[in-house]
């Protein structure tokens, strides 16, 4: 699921941040314990591997092995550790916090866990709510659930106060759970502490239902998002071929990257038209395509992600709490753009509109995106135990691995148009590669 553009001329450094040497034995046993000197590769193709490696001297570019270490850097019995979640809500968050929990609890026996309310906000002085204690039986059956026990917020909060109030509590490792925004602010976290000189990790778990943190295989919620999303456009269908010209007009999460769109769009194939923000469309060339479609077939399934299309409405004004710029409402747009330019041509058409959004978020994760996100939370704990700071749990090449924050931010996620991905969209769509 990387299907982004192709990596770098040169491969980021990957190099994490430590606190110190681990002399604490682990309290895990019947484990495999990971070396400190594994590594998976970050290449996955061979052509790539030979265009990154400049000398063949050097060792290829590689990320840091996840797991737990046989030795830790802090004692369990002598900290306490935090966790909150940021950001829109995504399926998977409950899962994540219960992993947590539980692994600092029954991995390590770390007796005391604060739980942050509602995002950033809770984590200064004279927040309006006190942080939760997560205990085992707490969050036991909080996975079933969709949402975030803890709450969420956008908007920045000064690290100096977030800081203080983790120096205050005893806190010794930070789980920050989010996308973009939450990680450069957990970056701002670490940063802050290190300027102190304050054992504090901060260990970041990448949450974006859009797939979009680049050096991240795949990010937890997007799975269950792309199962759900089928719901909508097999709805879509169904009004669609139901009708006389039927068209089901489907509009999907995806800001800057149309990974759910266009995976949804795979899934059983209904849809006809896949429309992303990396692939830049007209209004005209895509209305005449749709015609094309209804005088051939009768019926169409669109499939849109929510950034699309921008550059065809009038620019909007304004940031969002998370200092997003503010984007129109591609879905409303072409439904309204649809609807007129058809009763301009005098052709009778049956338009049925579906946004699932906010219900594809709320809900519980499937089977196997609930694994996944346990072994994310697992991963975190190891590398927070050991002393890694400034860092996020990260999947790459089918193994778990850590990344720099710094590195996870450099750059969006995005799909590549000239990759497999988007090409078997277009096989499966069989609209043209150009629609401008």
């Amino acid at each position: 699921m990387n299907g982004s553009t192709q990596p770098p001329a040169e491969a980021p450094d990957f190099t994490i941040t430590r606190h110190g040497e681990c002399h604490v034995p682990s309290p895990m046993s019947s484990v495999r314990f990971v070396d400190d000197s594994e590594r998976v590769l970050y290449p996955s193709t061979l052509d790539e591997l030979k265009r990154l490696r400049a000398n063949a001297a050097d060792d290829p570019p590689a990320m840091e092995a996840a797991g737990p270490r046989q030795r830790i850097f802090f004692d369990p019995s002598a900290i306490a550790c935090g966790i909150v979640t940021c950001g829109g809500i995504c399926p998977g968050l409950n899962d994540v916090i219960r992993a947590i929990v539980l692994s600092l609890h029954h991995h390590y026996g770390v007796r005391k866990t604060y739980g942050f309310r509602f995002g950033f906000a809770g984590l200064v002085a004279g927040a309006s709510h006190e942080p939760l204690h997560l205990t085992a039986e707490l969050v036991n059956r909080i996975h079933e659930l969709g949402g975030s026990m803890l709450g969420s917020s956008r908007g920045p909060q000064q690290p100096q106060a977030m800081v203080d109030r983790l120096q205050e509590l005893g806190i010794a490792i930070l789980f920050a759970i989010g996308g973009d925004g939450t990680l450069r602010g957990a970056h701002a976290i670490a940063e802050e502490a290190a300027r102190r000189r304050l054992p504090i990790s901060v260990i970041g778990v990448p949450k974006t239902i859009d797939n979009d943190v680049s050096f991240v295989q795949k990010t937890f919620g997007f799975e269950t998002a792309v199962s759900e999303a089928r719901r909508a456009s097999y709805a879509a269908n169904a009004e669609a071929e139901a009708a006389t010209n039927g068209i089901g007009l489907v509009k999907l999460m995806g800001r800057d990257s149309g990974f759910i769109a266009a995976y949804s769009s795979l899934v059983d194939g209904h849809a006809n038209f896949c429309l992303v923000p990396e692939v830049p469309f007209t209004l005209d060339r895509f209305l005449a395509e749709l015609r094309l479609r209804l005088e051939r077939r009768g019926h169409a399934v669109i499939v849109v992600a929510e950034g699309a299309g921008q550059d065809l409405m009038p620019r909007q004004a304004g940031r969002d709490a998370s200092g997003n710029v503010s984007y129109g409402d591609i879905g409303v747009f072409l439904r309204d753009a649809i609807a007129t330019y058809f009763r301009e041509q005098q052709m009778a058409i049956t338009l049925k509109y579906i946004d699932p959004s906010y219900a594809i978020r709320s809900v519980p994760t499937t089977a196997h995106d609930s694994a996944f996100c346990l072994l994310l939370g697992h991963n975190a704990v190891h590398a927070g135990m050991s002393g890694r700071t400034d860092m996020i749990v990260s999947f790459w090449n089918h193994h778990f691995t850590h990344v720099p924050i710094g590195v996870a931010v450099s750059k969006r996620k995005q799909i590549d148009p000239e990759g497999p991905l988007w090409s078997s969209v277009l096989a499966s769509t069989r609209q043209p590669r150009q629609m401008i």
